[in-house]
């Protein structure tokens, strides 16, 4: 049974990827069926994903039930921060320019650039020897 008033949206960084259903509430917010507090113990990774939530004065006002893998803690708030920002604009179309505006809607496309082989890492060489 599919509930009407439910959106859900995916928001991605790095190799992380959020899946996110924001649902009319009173501000839940629940990360692999654990609270925010437990999930994202540091302060910053907390303020970033409440971001959309304060720019578009929408606290409080949606539960937001996640569930997110791959990637470190940083990159998966950012993909949270993503897929809350997409489904805002699902909820009302009229957040999309205070969204835009904050860059919360551009997903970060900077990945790991591969190692190659020669070197120690992806650019970093070997060190020279002149004789």
């Amino acid at each position: 049974m599919a509930d009407k008033n439910v959106i859900r949206t995916t928001g991605r960084r790095k190799t992380a990827v959020a899946s996110v259903r924001l649902v009319p509430g009173s501000g839940v917010i629940t990360v692999n069926a654990r609270s925010l507090e437990v999930y994202f113990p540091r302060d910053t990774a907390r303020m970033r994903i409440l971001e959309p939530f304060e720019i578009t004065e929408t606290k409080g006002q949606f539960d937001a039930i996640v569930s997110v893998r791959g990637g470190g803690s940083s990159a998966q708030a950012d993909a949270v921060r993503h897929g809350i920002s997409r489904a805002l604009i699902s909820a009302a179309e009229g957040l999309r320019p205070a969204l835009r505006k904050n860059g919360l809607l551009t997903r970060d496309p900077r990945e790991v650039e591969r190692k190659k082989y020669g070197r120690h890492k992806a650019r970093k060489r070997p060190q020279y020897s002149k004789r």
